[in-house]
């Protein structure tokens, strides 16, 4: 199925679409608040066990969207993005 452009001819790409990857994509929803995450966490574990640690590597998959808003939205962001960051270091 092949989407048309909007009448504007205007287009927006997305620059973080990914392949997808279930740790990446848990990481989003918790990062953004999903309020049914444990149900999906749930789902996903169901059909395709997810990896011994999976929750210890939550913030590495959240680091890089995290910067991005640093980016974009300034420091709103940069406190959590610190906290995740010495997680790792």
């Amino acid at each position: 199925m092949q989407c048309a452009p909007p009448p504007t001819g205007g287009v927006l790409i997305d620059p973080m679409a990914y392949g997808g990857h279930a740790e990446t994509d848990l990481a989003m929803l918790a990062l953004f608040g999903y309020p049914f995450l444990d149900e999906v966490i749930a789902g996903y574990d169901e059909v395709s066990p997810l990896a011994d640690g999976w929750r210890e590597r939550v913030g590495i998959h959240q680091l890089a969207p995290l910067l991005l808003h640093c980016v974009l939205f300034g420091g709103w962001y940069l406190a959590e993005t610190m906290t995740v960051a010495r997680r790792y270091a």
